[in-house]
């Protein structure tokens, strides 16, 4: 079962403002992709960059420094 919800959700700590974002649920996992506004401070990789999301169990990889993609567990 796939769910397409194109509301911005503040769990994943990203500005609910941003008009380019939705989240994806397949079955228990969730996939929520946006335009990335953080201002990384580090040199990164030109195509993809992975890094561990803000809470356990996330991963965020982020797309040509422009797309941020976060996957994680769907709650309940």
């Amino acid at each position: 079962m796939t769910h397409f919800d194109l509301a911005s959700n503040t769990r994943f700590a990203v500005a609910s403002s941003t008009p380019s974002s939705f989240s994806l649920r397949i079955g228990r996992r969730e996939i929520f992709a946006c335009r990335d506004t953080y201002v990384r401070r580090y040199r990164v990789n030109p195509v993809i960059e992975c890094s561990a999301g803000i809470e356990p169990g996330h991963v965020e990889i982020l797309l040509f420094r422009r797309w941020l993609l976060v996957l994680s567990k769907a709650r309940g």
